[in-house]
């Protein structure tokens, strides 16, 4: 007897999404020409080009564009005179700037361009914040707007292919995520995917820090997938990789400033017994996290449900928040007696409690009294597939 499982009769149904409206596009199309540089950051491959490119689609002004994974585009933008910033401006009215963090001294050059020009609109993306906002910040400050884009977003599939794309998708983007070419060649998601967590994701940190043990980067990663949900221990970590708690510390630091995960730290004000100093590290991504995992197996037939569940609910709330310019701080709790919270937002000094729950057969959770009586909460809610639609 054959026992051997055949996975395709168990794989998710795809959508397909050619173009979708990115929640972006109108924030920054209002922006245009208001005297400011206009600076996009994200990973690598979540469709900064791709945006830009859509924002300027039938525009009339001319558009110089710069690639400065290039070389010779690099080279236009490195130690220029302001006489060669003349010549590479001449009577474009839209400068372009890709992947502005391989440039050095990328801020002071498109500083002295915003002065000198100021009639002309640069257009910034950037897929690592390692150099690139440190580079940027200072020469820019009060030059320029600045915003993230993030995998497709739940409102954004919402908006473009409606209710039914939603719903049909999130088995498919629990387990294989939300990058666009993931989205658009259902064909080839685990190609793309394995191409994506390669060191091409890494290409920035790899170079820019100078990064000389890979290997160690790509087991903190494992060991990282392995824990999304729990909390994280810098020290178990270095013992688990075979490094020190410091070194695992940077290169945490250096994959969250690459904008692969995030770390969210634990809430702690009032309370004795509240947990102080430990954090959760998640994905910005589910399908990069399974992808690290060599691990695409179909919800049903898998143990870790409940963690994908949590981790992609976080990444859209981070997604929602952002798009509606909702400024919160994330956190999750715990104390020493074990009383948790999965989730918890402070905004404007209230607080909004979640705790995710896959199965809405189970999703009957009590959130702790000490907490409830101890903060201002504004609202406390159990999310399942049922009702998270209403919080993104």
């Amino acid at each position: 007897m054959d026992l051997r499982i055949n996975y395709s009769k168990f794989a998710p149904s795809f959508i397909l999404l050619l173009m979708i409206k990115r929640e972006l596009q109108a924030k920054i199309e209002q922006k245009l020409f208001k005297g400011k540089a206009i600076v996009v950051v994200g990973a690598r491959q979540v469709g900064k080009t791709t945006l830009l490119n859509e924002i300027l689609r039938g525009r009339t002004e001319k558009v110089l564009r710069l690639n400065l994974d290039e070389a010779d585009a690099r080279e236009l933008l490195t130690n220029s005179t302001l006489t060669d910033l003349q010549q590479l401006v001449a009577d474009n009215q839209i400068i372009m700037v890709d992947e502005a963090q391989r440039a050095v001294d990328i801020g002071l050059t498109l500083k002295r361009i915003q002065d000198n020009y100021p009639h002309v609109q640069l257009l910034v993306t950037g897929s690592s914040s390692l150099d690139l906002r440190a580079r940027i910040n200072e020469p820019m400050t009060g030059r320029k707007w600045e915003y993230m884009l993030y995998p497709i977003a739940t409102s954004e599939i919402l908006q473009s292919n409606g209710i039914l794309a939603v719903k049909q998708a999130l088995e498919s983007r629990l387990i294989f995520g939300s990058y666009p070419d993931v989205l658009n060649y259902q064909s080839e998601v685990r190609e793309t995917l394995t191409n994506l967590t390669s060191s091409y994701m890494y290409k920035d940190l790899l170079e820019i820090e100078g990064i000389r043990k890979p290997a160690l980067l790509e087991k903190l990663l494992v060991a990282l997938a392995l824990q999304i949900g729990s909390e994280v221990s810098y020290n178990e970590l270095a013992q688990t990789v075979g490094s020190d708690s410091k070194t695992v510390e940077k290169y945490i630091d250096l994959l969250e400033k690459c904008f692969i995960v995030f770390r969210l730290p634990a809430f702690s004000r009032n309370l004795r017994n509240e947990l102080k100093k430990s954090r959760k590290i998640y994905f910005y991504d589910n399908g990069i996290r399974n992808a690290i995992l060599r691990n695409f197996t179909p919800l049903a037939l898998r143990g870790d449900v409940g963690a994908l569940w949590e981790n992609f609910f976080i990444s859209e709330r981070l997604k929602a928040n952002h798009y509606a310019g909702r400024y919160a701080r994330s956190y999750f709790w715990r104390t020493k007696s074990q009383q948790e919270i999965d989730y918890i937002e402070e905004i404007d000094g209230q607080f909004f409690a979640f705790e995710m729950k896959w199965n809405p057969h189970k999703a009957k959770a009590s959130f702790p009294a000490s907490f409830i009586k101890a903060y201002p909460v504004a609202e406390a809610v159990v999310v399942t597939p049922e009702n998270y639609l209403q919080y993104l």
